[in-house]
């Protein structure tokens, strides 16, 4: 090296030329000394882009000599790899134009050993050059790095890439799949909980690595290479990157339940069945996004578990649009109460006997901004949920009890009562007592004129709070009506302590006393619905026939001793007004 800088007649600038004035700054005893002896590969160049001088870790990292470097245009130093893109930069840098230029490449050591180096050149070398070439090996702090992400990108548990390595991945897969689809089959170990509950977290561990090794057998089967990852819990994902189509995934998850069902896994020395519900979800990647995936695959595992476990169950848009928009009505339920969108129609309750206007039944109505004018079937079980039943319920019962105090005052002879229909949960999450009484004191409504509907599950299966709260409102005068009879619990004998007033048979039973219908039907249906007239009159309670649809049902409802009837054969549920025109033209 040192021959390469000072030899006259070597190098190009030989024949007499005055020196380089690169050459005259490296006369210096102590720059050329650290500079041959650095253990770092350096090279300084000219604004020309040419080699001054290398030091001898530099020779030998391209295992070039230094006479044949001296005067070498940077763009030829092919070992380098430089692409076109750092060669313009290095440029770049040569003109003054930036300070720096770094990049990493994968280079080929002499000895034939691979190892990865930082290249950089750096303005502002010494007088007479233009910047500073030197190559680093960083081979070890790569490989401490790529060994950190890999433990930061695979579960400690199963060795299986963890949600972040998934995510990366599923997000690669989406614009870059061969075939323009993607699939994935997202699965929960069914009972998981049990084994960490009864076996301890460790053989719990053990069975995620044992279910995490199948797994990875089903994925590499005749087409492969799809990835296992592990997103946490007892979830695992496969994800299929360039589907062929709906058959490919919901094969690759019969094949998994096959291989966890089928055979047994030893734990702590025992036997143990796995199985796992799966959501399966194939798709085009155009327009799909990466949460919309896993949305659609969260949901559909929940329906497997919904539809019984241990099964995998395909997405179906129409299923997924109708749980929208049941989310979309849980969410905005209270917000409903408050702006007024509810209203309530009634529905006539008739005396079989004599076919006058007893009462009626106060039905809500959702009037939706959105969706329309929606029944009650399809919002008060999310009200339950949801506990929106509260204030709807008290909105319910005091608009009922107004209006048939209105009645009252507008309309002589005997006054009708109003059945309102409440939730057992009114009566956990709310005084229901004090609203009924407040309710009846502020609209004037006499105790007797309200009629107040549970279900038959929820009578008979009241106990404590919600028994004392019936007892209280039966003391205070009010009707306690069972609705849906003879569909649930029919507990006859917890009913003698129940203080019902009156029994509501479930349409079921009424329909089957249509024209046209089954004899052996009609024979059984009569048999039930006369039992259960007979048996409620001896315990001093009224019968309510629902869904009387015509007038032979209506007579044969009479004959067996039906106190009242309700159905489209009377009214369809209707506007206060329409039961103000009855009430005046029965005058």
């Amino acid at each position: 090296m040192n021959a390469t800088l000072d030899a006259p007649g070597d190098g190009p600038h030989a024949t007499g030329a005055p020196p380089h004035p690169a050459t005259e700054s490296h006369r210096d005893p102590c720059f050329r000394a650290a500079f041959d002896s650095a253990r770092l590969a350096m090279a300084l160049v000219d604004r020309a882009g040419r080699i001054v001088a290398a030091n001898p870790a530099f020779t030998r990292l391209l295992d070039t000599p230094a006479r044949t470097l001296d005067g070498l245009p940077l763009t030829e130093l092919t070992h380098l790899g430089l692409d076109r893109r750092t060669r313009a930069a290095c440029a770049a840098v040569l003109r003054g134009e930036r300070a720096e230029v770094r990049c990493t490449r994968r280079l080929k050591h002499p000895d034939g050993t691979l190892l990865w180096a930082e290249i950089s050149l750096a303005a502002a070398g010494p007088p007479g050059t233009a910047a500073l070439l030197s190559v680093t090996d960083v081979s070890e702090h790569r490989e401490l790095r790529e060994r950190l992400r890999h433990l930061e990108m695979h579960d400690p548990v199963t060795k299986l890439p963890n949600r972040v390595l998934f995510f990366e991945r599923l997000a690669a897969a989406l614009t870059e799949s061969a075939t323009g689809r993607i699939g994935l089959c997202y699965l929960d170990l069914d009972g998981f909980k049990a084994v960490n509950d009864t076996l301890g977290h460790r053989a719990g561990d053990e069975l995620l690595d044992l279910v995490a090794q199948r797994l990875v057998h089903c994925a590499a089967g005749p087409r492969g290479g799809h990835l296992v990852a592990r997103l946490g819990g007892d979830e695992f994902a496969l994800l299929v990157e360039g589907s062929t189509g709906t058959r490919q995934l919901t094969d690759l998850a019969d094949g998994v339940l096959a291989e966890l069902q089928t055979r047994p896994f030893r734990l702590a020395g025992q036997r143990h069945t796995v199985s796992a519900s799966i959501g399966v979800v194939e798709r085009p990647t155009t327009g799909t996004s990466a949460t919309e995936l896993m949305q659609a695959a969260d949901t559909t595992l929940y329906w497997a578990k919904a539809d019984g476990k241990a099964r995998w169950t395909l997405f179906d848009p129409e299923r997924n649009a109708h749980r929208m928009t049941r989310q979309a009505l849980s969410s905005t339920l209270r917000p409903a109460v408050d702006r007024g969108e509810f209203a309530l129609e009634f529905q006539p309750i008739v005396g079989l006997a004599d076919e006058t206007l007893r009462g009626v039944e106060a039905l809500v109505r959702w009037r939706h901004p959105q969706f329309g004018m929606i029944g009650p079937k399809d919002f008060i079980g999310l009200a339950e949920e949801n506990g929106a039943i509260v204030p709807l319920g008290r909105w319910a019962l005091a608009e009922s009890c107004r209006q048939a105090r209105r009645w009252q005052l507008e309309h002589s002879g005997v006054p009708l009562y109003v059945s309102v229909n409440v939730a057992v949960r009114q009566v956990w999450d709310s005084d229901l007592v004090a609203d009924v009484a407040d309710v009846l004191r502020e609209t004037g409504l006499p105790p007797g004129l309200l009629q107040l509907e549970l279900t038959e599950n929820e009578v008979m299966g009241s106990a404590g709070r919600p028994l004392r709260a019936l007892q209280a409102l039966s003391e205070m005068g009010v009707r306690i009506a069972i609705d849906d009879f003879g569909t649930g619990y029919s507990n006859l004998a917890y009913l003698s302590r129940l203080p019902v007033r009156a029994l509501k048979l479930d349409g079921t039973f009424v329909r089957g006393f249509r024209p046209g219908s089954a004899r052996r039907t009609n024979r059984a249906d009569e048999t039930i619905v006369t039992s259960l007239v007979d048996l409620a009159h001896k315990l001093g309670l009224t019968v309510t026939a629902e869904c009387v649809e015509g007038p032979a049902q209506a007579e044969r409802l009479r004959r067996i001793g039906c106190d009242t009837g309700q159905g489209w054969h009377y009214s369809k549920p209707v506007a206060a007004d329409r039961i103000s025109a009855l009430l005046s033209s029965a005058r």
